[in-house]
């Protein structure tokens, strides 16, 4: 594979740097290291899968057979760290459209307007993209991939620093260890990081909890030859507590329908087909399972349950050591509902990006840099944490929820409810929805007031 233009930027100038290790060589993993790639001599990435660059999902990223929204925001991230990945894309068959015009968005309160509103998307699988991803890192001269390589655990070469990875390759008859500049913990659900910490006698960080036990059923299907719809993506959201079911199937590469059902708690998505179909004959939106009937169903279906939210505190850790850093489902796991984890690991990318350029400016050390991190990372996890937990808090049963989730989650409603008669609430709701403003964008005068005139109407939702 020819060199890519990011990996001649990133020997544009010599590196700052030795060393850095990532371990984890996932989607995180890979972004992260192609950041690295501009700052350091060697970037080793220690992934346990025996992936190659064509490999797309590995074993153990059991999440990447089902449906992902990469999040507007999340895809100019990537455009820019990756050039030309979005048109590499298309030419398999991944479409590019307006995220207004091309989506059928049964909302709780209706269906959304089909109208423009300007946040262009491409709809691709998790496979197709990190076996793009792969491919472009793989290609870096300062980037060594090493599969089949497990991380035995991290130490310190000094008091209040992890910065010693002692790893195992495949075949390998004893550990070898390295001493990096940077570590970066790209493991994510399974990482070990409470371990390293313990054996180093730091303090664990603590965690926030929000649990909403949600079950993915998913499946890839062949379109029939001239299959032509009005819409790249159908789509029905579930809300609690009166909508415990939903599912979503999305135009992919090479002519396909990548759809993934959903339900939370007892309302688990079948396995069998049969029973497929019928859990999508059982929603709202029929767009779904009419193209999951008219279509050939390609390789199994898989199924995945996740318990909801979980955002591990390093930020607030007081010991936190130095050169280490977390990042993707290794600092926050999101429900995967509200798509957000993609975009929000290759914003923390960018972010890291930043910092290193400002220390590189400065001429200053690493020193300081995990923990300015962590902080930083916080600031940018904290507005779409908000956003999910603010919801999956309204399924617990028996209320006792606080005040600001209740308010928040019946103001969502009222929006939603006001967004399906009104394009400009509506186009609002999705700029928000994919991170290309903020929240306060719902919170203007003229949507409040349109807000208010719905609830003192009483109109139903």
């Amino acid at each position: 594979m020819a060199k890519s233009a990011e990996s001649k930027d990133s020997l544009a100038s010599d590196p700052r740097w030795g060393r850095a290790v990532v371990v984890g060589g996932g989607y995180a993993g890979l972004v992260t290291a192609r950041v690295l790639a501009d700052h350091f001599a060697e970037v080793l990435v220690l992934e346990r899968d025996p992936v190659g660059p064509d490999t797309g999902v590995h074993p153990h990223v059991p999440q990447g057979y089902h449906a992902h929204a990469l999040l507007a925001r999340g895809g100019d991230v990537l455009e820019r760290l990756f050039p030309g990945l979005r048109s590499e894309l298309r030419e398999l068959g991944a479409p590019v459209f307006d995220y207004g015009e091309r989506i059928s968005f049964l909302l709780p309160t209706g269906y959304a307007p089909r109208d423009r509103v300007g946040v262009p998307i491409q709809t691709c699988t998790r496979d197709e993209l990190e076996r793009r991803l792969r491919q472009r890192v793989s290609a870096l001269a300062r980037v060594r991939l090493l599969p089949g390589t497990r991380c035995e655990t991290v130490t310190g070469s000094g008091p209040g620093r992890l910065d010693r990875v002692r790893h195992r390759g495949p075949g390998a008859e004893g550990p070898t260890e390295v001493t990096a500049d940077l570590v970066v913990d790209a493991s994510g659900r399974s990482t070990s990081v409470d371990r390293w910490l313990g054996d180093a006698g730091l303090p664990v960080s603590g965690k926030a909890v929000v649990k909403a036990r949600i079950t993915y059923t998913s499946a890839s299907y062949a379109r029939p030859p001239r299959d032509h719809q009005d819409f790249d993506i159908a789509y029905q959201m579930t809300f609690a507590p009166d909508v415990p079911r939903g599912g979503v199937v999305l135009a992919v590469e090479r002519h396909r329908w990548m759809s993934s059902l959903f339900g939370f708690e007892g309302h688990v998505p079948p396995a069998d087909d049969d029973g497929y179909l019928d859990f999508a004959r059982s929603l709202g939106n029929p767009r779904l399972a009419e193209q999951i009937k008219n279509g050939t169903r390609e390789g199994e279906i898989h199924r995945y349950t996740n318990p909801g939210n979980e955002w591990r505190l390093h930020h607030k850790n007081p010991r936190w050591p130095e050169r280490l850093l977390a990042v993707g489902d290794a600092v926050c796991l999101f429900n995967p509902v509200y798509g957000q984890g993609l975009t929000v690991a290759a914003l923390e990318a960018e972010l890291l990006a930043r910092l290193l350029r400002e220390r590189r400016a400065g001429t200053r050390d690493l020193d300081g840099l995990s923990r300015a991190y962590q902080r930083a990372a916080a600031a940018l996890i904290k507005v779409p944490w908000t956003l999910a937990t603010s919801s999956d808090l309204m399924w617990a049963p028996g209320g006792g929820q606080p005040r600001s989730a209740r308010f928040a989650h019946w103001y969502n409603r009222q929006v939603l409810a006001v967004a399906a008669h009104d394009p400009d609430v509506w186009a609002r709701f999705v700029r928000v929805l994919n991170m290309m403003a903020p929240p306060s964008l719902l919170l203007r005068p003229s949507v409040i007031a349109k807000v208010a005139r719905r609830s003192l109407t009483r109109r139903p939702a």
